[in-house]
């Protein structure tokens, strides 16, 4: 289901800085976060939609997605994973990207999408849910901020969790810089919620595995759960270091991206 805590335009360092965790089938084919092909798109790759849940370019645009938790799916909806590609691939500045989703988001599954420009300090929340309403576009205002999967900042147990553990982080190291490896070792708790914690949507059984921010659930279909944890940084010299820890058949690795990014200007209508 994904988890997404974000500090943005608040730390005199750091423009962003982003941690996510995603969570999906064990057995799904997919690729870590690399360079793509022929693209300036660096992220994470699902082999079977061929869409991503985090990633960003070199001209400094991130895009964060995470699904909404729902009792039914619809199996004949779009891949939410082409939403962050698309941004990525629009050259369109976040608010009208997200202005050009009205007519199709009824087409996916209940998501929330996060989209970033890093150049013009320009970040915005897009949500289909609820469902049969006008979708959410909301700009993004500095500070911290939670994503799970209900609506931006939704006082989850897992959000809040992962809030304290990142404010504990930003205490110990205060306006100095902060370690990737760090950051990713608050990824990995395994608390469960307590039953009046959790949100009551679908089976209890579920819910109660998902409540954790590293999620590990034993399903007929395999092994769900967390399978990346990744940091996202941006530093004020506009300098982006890209960290992941990633399952490769059982097997934890990880890696690390760095870049300078390239300043592409933006223009109203650009595609």
């Amino acid at each position: 289901m994904c988890i997404a805590l974000f500090l943005w335009q608040a730390h005199p360092l750091y423009p962003l800085l982003l941690l996510n965790n995603r969570d999906e089938y064990h057995n799904r084919p997919t690729k870590p976060m690399q360079w793509w092909e022929d693209s300036d798109i660096v992220g994470g790759r699902d082999e079977v939609a061929g869409g991503t849940w985090l990633a960003c370019s070199r001209e400094g645009r991130v895009a964060c997605l995470t699904n909404v938790l729902e009792l039914r799916s619809l199996p004949e909806a779009k891949s939410r994973g082409d939403l962050p590609v698309s941004f990525l691939k629009s050259g369109k500045h976040p608010k009208e990207f997200a202005e050009s989703l009205k007519t199709e988001a009824h087409y996916y599954n209940g998501f929330n999408l996060i989209v970033a420009d890093i150049g013009s300090k320009s970040m915005v929340y897009i949500s289909n849910r609820p469902k049969g309403q006008p979708i959410t576009i909301e700009e993004v205002t500095p500070g911290l901020h939670v994503l799970s999967n209900a609506k931006l900042d939704s006082p989850w147990h897992k959000a809040q969790l992962l809030e304290i553990g990142f404010k504990e982080q930003l205490a110990k190291y205060g306006e100095d810089e902060i370690p990737l490896k760090n950051l990713i070792q608050i990824m990995k708790d395994k608390t469960k919620a307590e039953e009046s914690q959790l949100p009551h949507i679908c089976s209890h059984d579920w819910e109660l595995n998902l409540s954790s921010i590293f999620v590990e659930i034993e399903t007929p279909l395999g092994l769900y759960g967390t399978r990346s944890s990744a940091a996202l940084i941006v530093t004020s010299s506009e300098d982006v270091s890209f960290f992941e820890a990633y399952l490769d058949d059982g097997e934890w690795k990880e890696h690390v991206v760095d870049f300078h990014i390239q300043k592409l200007k933006l223009t109203k209508g650009h595609a």
